[in-house]
């Protein structure tokens, strides 16, 4: 989570000297190759990539650059601590999926938590005075659909993919569709751009690695909770270079959205004991592989 929360920090700064979120999400994706590559190859594990299901990874990617496109465009046009809190939303979203879309039932308890979590967003969005820009509003809340959306995906790959070979063709696949971008969006940069650039690919790379090992080691309920966590950093990153701290509405509004996002979670988790697709954990997967 560290380690993400200083990707979007770097990112906004990249945003700040003027780079595009096209480049941004190329490079943030295309680092990812060589590194997983000449890791796995070191290793001895370039088979853990291969695939039968290249056009579901192509969909995922798509999706899932989307969504990276989002958390970097909130994170950009927003304070760090409030495109971070936006981007809970997804077990919110993932909950709304599962009743509607897939026809699950979904009980009372995951809908109160709909209706805290999204009052938690009301809070945070609007009421204190202070404009917040609409489309960077509309950004983190569309990250946290788009990730929602994302996570029944994994949940499809899952059944068959290993973790690397997930994050390894998320990353080629959304390399390539940002590179489609850059011929319009691409501009020359001085060194500092580039250290910026570099820097983003590295975090989310190290964040990818983090990720998929506390999803092999740890325990379910452990991984969701760090997810969390992610505020804290945002919050301190945003107060130390911006002077952002967060405004009353956010004290109010956050917990709202975090306790709705671990009701949701818990719930998820007793009924079934396994991974599910509106549960934080699918959240905090995700938002790592997209460098969400």
């Amino acid at each position: 989570m560290v380690a993400l929360a200083t990707m979007f920090m770097l990112a906004k700064l990249a945003g700040e000297a003027g780079v595009s979120v096209a480049e941004i999400v190329f490079w943030r994706q295309g680092m990812a190759v060589p590194i997983i590559l000449g890791w796995l190859a070191a290793t001895g594990q370039l088979t853990a990539i291969r695939t039968r299901r290249l056009r579901n990874h192509a969909l995922r990617a798509t999706t899932g650059t989307l969504g990276l496109c989002c958390n970097i465009g909130a994170a950009t046009l927003l304070p760090l601590s409030l495109g971070t809190t936006l981007g809970f939303t997804a077990p919110l979203f993932a909950v709304l999926v599962t009743a509607f879309v897939l026809r699950e039932r979904v009980g009372p308890w995951r809908w109160t938590a709909v209706l805290l979590g999204f009052l938690g967003v009301i809070a945070i969005a609007q009421p204190s005075g202070e404009a917040m820009p609409a489309i960077g509003v509309a950004a983190g809340l569309g990250a946290g659909l788009v990730v929602a959306i994302v996570s029944f995906q994994i949940r499809d790959l899952s059944r068959t993919e290993t973790p690397i070979a997930c994050v390894f063709w998320f990353s080629f696949f959304g390399a390539l569709l940002a590179a489609f971008l850059l011929p319009i969006y691409g501009s020359a940069h001085g060194t500092r751009e580039w250290l910026l650039l570099f820097s983003i690919g590295l975090a989310g790379t190290i964040a990818q690695f983090l990720i998929t090992s506390a999803l092999r080691f740890g325990q379910v309920a452990t991984v969701v909770v760090m997810d969390y966590t992610t505020l804290i950093w945002a919050t301190l990153y945003g107060w130390a270079i911006w002077g952002h701290l967060p405004s009353a509405s956010m004290w109010l509004g956050a917990p709202m959205i975090i306790a709705a996002g671990l009701i949701i979670t818990s719930r998820e988790h007793f009924l079934s004991r396994r991974v599910s697709p509106a549960s934080a954990l699918d959240e905090s997967a995700t938002r790592d592989i997209q460098g969400t």
